[in-house]
């Protein structure tokens, strides 16, 4: 049974080490500076108490919430656990009186871009790369009144 609730940030290393994507998994110590002073949520799914994805988001201003970082276990893909936490998300953002959600990703991540622009997702930015897969958007969504 999958469950997402609020969870520890120690949880995204145990994910992080498992996702085959990620050539240099992400250090606790790098992601506790990144959110430092900021409001933040980690959202994290488990299945039978164990962390299998997550969502990291925090604030960028008053008024934008930058959902930085996220991924699901291989394993556990296919369940639709990223929408469930996207959506969770979302839902917390509007409660937190943000206007808009930002997150940035690349074209290698091809599941990613799908559900971004199928949630209404905008691209507001491109950052060019020395390949065409490590080239970086940049995604925004407004929340108002939705």
């Amino acid at each position: 049974m999958y469950s997402i609730k609020v969870g520890e940030l120690t949880d995204i290393a145990v994910i992080e080490a498992q996702i085959p994507e990620f050539t240099s998994p992400k250090q606790l110590a790098d992601i506790q500076a990144r959110i430092n002073s900021t409001q933040y949520l980690l959202l994290v799914t488990y299945f039978n108490q164990e962390p299998v994805g997550y969502k990291l988001g925090y604030a960028l201003s008053d008024k934008v919430f930058y959902s930085w970082l996220g991924a699901v276990l291989p394993s556990h893909r296919g369940h639709g656990l990223a929408q469930k936490m996207l959506e969770a998300q979302e839902r917390w953002i509007i409660e937190h009186n943000y206007s808009y959600v930002q997150v940035k990703t690349m074209n290698r991540f091809r599941a990613m871009l799908g559900m971004l622009i199928k949630n209404n997702y905008h691209i507001i930015d491109i950052e060019k790369a020395s390949s065409s897969l490590d080239v970086k958007i940049r995604f925004e969504k407004c929340l108002i009144n939705a």
